[in-house]
């Protein structure tokens, strides 16, 4: 019998649904957050940042709804998020936008109510045809 390759396993895994008020899922989004960032391979890319567009879907547990009470402290933050997210924007080069999406991703998660997280990283500025160029990835937390 042969042994499955990880793209196999991975295909055994469903992420959750993005909202679904059956199974107690709030969608949480950040849209088209611009920030300055230091990435690309190129010289020309390293010597200074570029505007970056970013869009975040989250996947948040709500548990029980009567619970949010209308407290900040129930529910996931999309301030603490983009502030997450500024931060790993700024904490130095990064050679590609799907580095950027993955690192982005792993601070969302980093948050025990964010069941997965989708992740789009657009740069702006790479070619005069085109309004940008970019990754879109889904990570979730398969524990949950």
């Amino acid at each position: 019998m042969s042994k499955p390759n990880s793209r196999q396993n991975l295909s055994l895994l469903t992420p959750p649904s993005i909202a679904d008020a059956r199974l107690g899922i709030r969608h949480v989004f950040v849209r088209d957050l611009d920030l300055d960032c230091l990435i690309g391979v190129y010289d020309h890319e390293k010597a200074r940042p570029q505007r970056v567009r970013l869009n975040l879907n989250l996947a948040v547990f709500e548990g029980d709804v009567t619970a949010v009470a209308d407290d900040i402290d129930n529910v996931v933050c999309y301030e603490e998020i983009t502030t997450a997210v500024r931060k790993v924007c700024t904490q130095g080069h990064i050679n590609l936008v799907e580095t950027l999406a993955e690192e982005i991703a792993l601070v969302c998660l980093l948050n025990v109510q964010v069941r997965s997280a989708r992740v789009r990283v657009e740069k702006l500025e790479v070619f005069e045809d085109a309004f940008s160029v970019g990754v879109e990835i889904e990570r979730f937390n398969p524990e949950l």
